[in-house]
């Protein structure tokens, strides 16, 4: 009887390995076409190089802004544009419910906002 239900363990256990061995596979293959893609874009990069320093130009200016607000730091000025956040006047206009759902924004952040109007 133990060798019955080691047995069907075994055929089990055997039925789990096998498809982890082709999503492996899977995986590799798309490391592959991501390779080929990323060189692609590298015989890109003169013109892709301006756009890339004028948009880093700019998330600077707007974090910077960010950073005149009171209370707000490195952190919280790059979590209010990963949150969609353009401008100063967005973060203060905006909802408390809406600031709160921002990672690393707390009451006190949202007070120190609130007495700046």
């Amino acid at each position: 009887m133990f060798s019955k239900i080691f047995n069907k363990l075994k055929s089990i256990l055997g039925k789990k390995t096998a498809p982890q061995t082709t999503k492996s596979k899977k995986v590799a293959k798309s490391t592959k076409s991501s390779k080929s893609s990323k060189s692609s874009k590298s015989t890109k990069s003169p013109k892709s190089s301006r756009s890339s320093k004028g948009k880093k130009k700019e998330v600077k200016l707007i974090l910077d802004s960010f950073k005149n607000l009171p209370g707000v730091g490195d952190k919280s000025a790059k979590a209010f544009l990963d949150a969609g956040f353009k401008s100063p006047k967005d973060i203060i206009s905006a909802k408390d419910e809406d600031l709160l759902a921002v990672p690393g924004v707390g009451i006190n952040l949202i007070k120190k906002l609130r007495n700046q109007k």
